[in-house]
């Protein structure tokens, strides 16, 4: 995965992005706003806004800042405030993962009804504002074709990878209320048809998964004890 790193002004701020052009001969699984569900696409574009993110229209967002850098045909578009120049990047044997990890406010997925998250709530005085959570965004990729059975087994092992890494970091909680996820495949060649936690790529995808996250997320700790 050859990442590059993008910086833009907006709203007098400078904010990253991480590029991913992927070009032709890939199938991807997204749950991004942009992209998402499962088809071919030739690009990830992971953009960093600020906390008080103050767009309505997060797609046509993630479409100007695409086109901005020259990313034609389909893609996939993700939304972080978390500090996207901080992106951890892991390999395991042919698995390559970039995590962007923000853990302002962890949460567990099962929460009782009725519980409000107050990263989501609007800012205070003004109504049209939302805080954008510090949400952990994940890459992956295999050098392999999946079935599409596959790859939402690997969306589900990645997943499992996640939350195993933010326990082990010290954060009780299964995430962030916005997490999304990438999982990009090749085309060429017999398609793999399983990526459980214990097949030959879901275990390599969970291995990279949980070294990246972990290893964000022991960063996010350091800099909240450090008060940056």
């Amino acid at each position: 995965m050859n990442l590059e790193t993008v910086w833009r002004e907006e709203d007098g701020r400078r904010l990253a992005s991480t590029v991913w052009r992927a070009g032709p001969g890939h199938r991807m699984i997204s749950s991004a706003m942009l992209g998402g569900g499962i088809g071919p696409a030739r690009w990830v574009l992971n953009a960093q806004v600020p906390g008080a993110y103050a767009r309505t229209d997060p797609v046509a967002h993630l479409s100007e800042l695409a086109a901005a850098r020259g990313l034609e045909g389909p893609g996939v578009g993700m939304l972080t405030a978390a500090s996207v120049a901080r992106t951890v990047r892991r390999d395991d044997e042919g698995v390559s993962v970039s995590a962007t990890v923000g853990l302002r406010v962890p949460t567990w997925a099962a929460s009782p009804a009725g519980t409000p998250d107050p990263e989501l709530a609007p800012l205070e005085g003004d109504g049209t504002h939302a805080r954008t959570p510090g949400t952990i965004n994940i890459v992956v990729a295999v050098p392999i074709p999946m079935s599409d059975a596959a790859l939402v087994n690997a969306v589900v092992t990645a997943t499992e990878a996640k939350t195993q890494a933010l326990l082990e970091a010290g954060f009780p909680c299964t995430g962030t209320a916005s997490d999304a996820i990438c999982v990009a495949a090749t085309t060429r060649g017999e398609q793999e048809v399983f990526a459980g936690p214990r097949s030959t790529w879901g275990s390599r995808i969970a291995r990279a998964v949980h070294a990246a996250v972990r290893a964000g997320a022991l960063d996010y700790a350091a800099r909240l004890e450090a008060g940056g």
